[in-house]
């Protein structure tokens, strides 16, 4: 995937954490090469919920002490990160419904609305499939074993 469509791209969980995954073979390459470019073109948006899920998955994956995680995360902190408000839970129960979507799926597309995303980088959702104006796609689908 060398083309980055979109002027605003989220970027969820998976992503960040085969960046850093040492053992991630061809994603890892893949994700940092993404994320780079994210970083050089200002396109990059992440919601806290991505942050969080990172974080947990750094501690039980990796083994990282809560004082390591901070540190990985807190760099990313400069890009536009979306807090989720009330009224998203309610907008995430009606996109689980309309498009069979888990809810916490349901709230990352949420956030990806509420930022303004052209692009969702996932590896868990339907790629191809467009919600409110985001397209999803799996930015390691050509690659073998994915």
């Amino acid at each position: 995937m060398t083309d980055l469509p979109g002027r605003r791209v989220f970027v969820d969980t998976n992503v960040l954490f085969y960046a850093i995954d040492r053992d991630a073979g061809a994603k890892g390459e893949r994700a940092r090469a993404i994320l780079a470019r994210l970083w050089d073109e200002r396109a990059g948006v992440l919601g806290t919920q991505v942050l969080a899920e990172w974080a947990v998955n750094l501690r039980r994956k990796a083994g990282l002490t809560w004082n390591e995680i901070a540190e990985v995360v807190r760099p990313w902190l400069a890009w536009d990160v979306i807090a989720p408000a009330g009224e998203d839970v309610l907008a995430a129960l009606r996109l689980a419904t309309d498009h069979r979507l888990s809810f916490w799926d349901a709230m990352v597309v949420r956030a990806a609305v509420r930022a303004g995303a052209d692009v969702l980088l996932t590896e868990d959702m339907n790629p191809g499939q467009v919600v409110e104006g985001v397209r999803l796609v799996d930015p390691f689908r050509d690659l073998a074993g994915s």
